[in-house]
């Protein structure tokens, strides 16, 4: 039995230009799973950052009557604190909400958000009394830079991987 030499090339190249094609496939699904666990990831911090400051509106307005004393002048998250049970209600929720930010609620820092900071501000004085909390944390990932200078140039040089979610109050008449 003869065998054709040109019919056993062209299947080689068959198979050639089919392992070429498999190949690129599974490069790009590699990609794709890594661009997945790094959104993935963003997604994660994103919503413990919701969490926490939901928790810091919470506190403001369970302690309304001392709302003014939860202005931050320097962001939190910052060396650890060990908060006492003092008479200063704020303080104590300022020092708790500041270990929170590091990770403390997972009782190591792993499950905190990276590099963590929380800002409070006051927008406005007059009643009703607004304030805006803030949480920066440093993203994976470029994007356009926050407009809220929370945790600002506490990640690198570059501002693009601040990432930033606000939360206004409103603290309606106390009287």
């Amino acid at each position: 039995m003869k065998i054709d030499n040109k019919l056993l090339g062209f299947s080689l190249i068959e198979v050639l230009v089919t392992l070429v094609i498999l190949m690129t496939g599974l490069l790009g699904l590699a990609g794709l799973q890594g661009k997945a666990l790094s959104s993935q990831m963003e997604s994660y911090q994103r919503s413990q950052a919701l969490i926490l400051i939901k928790d810091m509106a919470d506190r403001i307005n369970t302690n309304r009557e001392f709302s003014s004393s939860y202005i931050t002048t320097t962001p939190l998250g910052v060396g650890a604190a060990a908060c006492t049970g003092g008479a200063n209600t704020a303080i104590r929720d300022l020092c708790e909400w500041s270990n929170a930010l590091k990770g403390s609620a997972e009782g190591t820092s792993t499950g905190a958000m990276i590099g963590a900071r929380g800002c409070i501000y006051q927008v406005s004085a007059g009643a009703p009394q607004k304030y805006l909390i803030a949480i920066a944390w440093q993203g994976l990932s470029k994007s356009a830079a926050p407009a809220v200078d929370c945790g600002e140039g506490n990640y690198g040089d570059d501002e693009g991987l601040r990432r930033v979610i606000t939360l206004p109050v409103t603290i309606g008449n106390l009287g």
